[in-house]
């Protein structure tokens, strides 16, 4: 490794290990971080700003009011639901309670293999050049590779792959035939095509498979990191009940829960911005794929992860990025199953951001 290339990795360190923070960075476009780019225009944020001095001294609520307002926002029952500050919470509290083998497909979100033992650890690492599996692939696997848990993020982070819905209702039974629990983290699943059919956030299909759990970070369907929200939900009431007695007696601050009490007004504000985001992702989309130093994956969720090609590597791409264009992407370094400096994942944010990026990336190419 050159001079040049150390260099590059240390400036791209520097502002991954802060893990946010970066309203310090006001002119930086961050392509790193992944939040839906429009619901947070939505008139929720004025009503909580007016709210504000009210909000910054008011202790929140506990456990019980909190997930009972959660129940109405995602139309869950009450004591199928937990209330996390931020999904990160409760990824630790549900992997640091897990005994024997879990299965994970990688690359993945490190935050939940992080949580245990190595040789906890069973992975699945799809045999193709664009990271692509479905449900029939997950069950081979895991079937000759015995596991007691098995968590599955669809879409998938990074690689965008897709499972539909048909295909994660297999995986649900099969697991619930073996006696596997199933953790489905679906933080990103608003933002695929039809998305309101392929949530499985239903009492119905909970109680159908009472071995699974179902994830969703508030903070990125919703655009709304700061107030660190995320759920998780299981008819296992055994199990959410121990959740709820993990997590301090006031988990989440007045702010989120704030945003939960007044978020059943603006409902048609989200799902229209879920609409616009996808026409802003496919838009993107066909913009990328000009551009012939990346290839671009397929995805139903709010970044691409690309293949950077000759003459660029990705550190390199992405340190040119910051430095030259205030820009900051994700350069994969911290993900395994895939090979070191051949990836990145860009977030998709608005038409004009996009537009930014994309005249970025057109002067590399000249």
């Amino acid at each position: 490794m050159n001079h040049t290339r150390i260099e590059d990795e240390l400036l791209l360190k520097q502002y991954y290990s802060r893990y946010g923070g970066y309203w310090r960075f006001p002119d930086m476009l961050d392509y790193c971080y992944l939040v839906n780019p429009y619901f947070n225009r939505s008139a929720i944020i004025k009503e909580m700003q007016d709210f504000f001095p009210v909000l910054v001294s008011e202790y929140p609520s506990g456990m019980v009011v909190n997930s009972g307002l959660a129940s109405e926002c995602w139309g869950i029952k009450q004591e199928y639901i937990v209330v996390g500050n931020g999904a990160a919470e409760l990824i630790k509290a549900i992997m640091e309670s897990l005994e024997g083998k879990v299965g994970v497909v990688r690359p993945t979100f490190e935050e939940y293999p992080n949580r245990m033992p190595t040789e906890q650890v069973e992975t699945f690492v799809p045999q193709n050049d664009m990271f692509r599996y479905g449900a029939d692939d997950l069950i081979e696997y895991f079937g000759q590779h015995p596991v007691d848990t098995l968590l599955l993020i669809n879409p998938d982070n990074p690689s965008g792959n897709f499972v539909p819905v048909e295909g994660i209702h297999k995986v649900a039974q099969w697991c619930e035939d073996k006696g596997i629990l199933f953790i489905l983290d679906e933080s990103f699943v608003d933002f695929s095509l039809g998305y309101e059919q392929n949530t499985f956030l239903r009492d119905d299909i909970l109680e159908k498979y009472p071995h699974m759990c179902v994830m969703k970070s508030i903070s990125k369907s919703y655009g709304v990191p700061g107030l660190r929200l995320g759920i998780l939900c299981s008819a296992n009431t055994e199990l959410i009940a121990k959740m709820k007695k993990q997590v301090s007696i006031w988990n989440i601050n007045s702010f989120a829960e704030f945003f939960m009490q007044i978020y059943p007004k603006y409902r048609s504000d989200y799902k229209k911005a879920c609409k616009q985001f996808i026409k802003s992702r496919e838009d993107f989309e066909v913009e990328l794929k000009k551009i012939p130093f990346i290839k671009v994956m397929p995805s139903q969720a709010n970044y691409f992860f690309l293949e950077v090609l000759p003459p660029y590597k990705p550190k390199e791409l992405c340190a040119i990025l910051l430095n030259k264009y205030n820009i900051l992407a994700s350069a994969c370094l911290a993900k395994k199953g895939i090979e070191p400096n051949r990836y990145m994942r860009i977030a998709v944010r608005n038409h004009g951001d996009n537009e930014k990026f994309i005249k970025a990336m057109n002067e590399l190419n000249e």
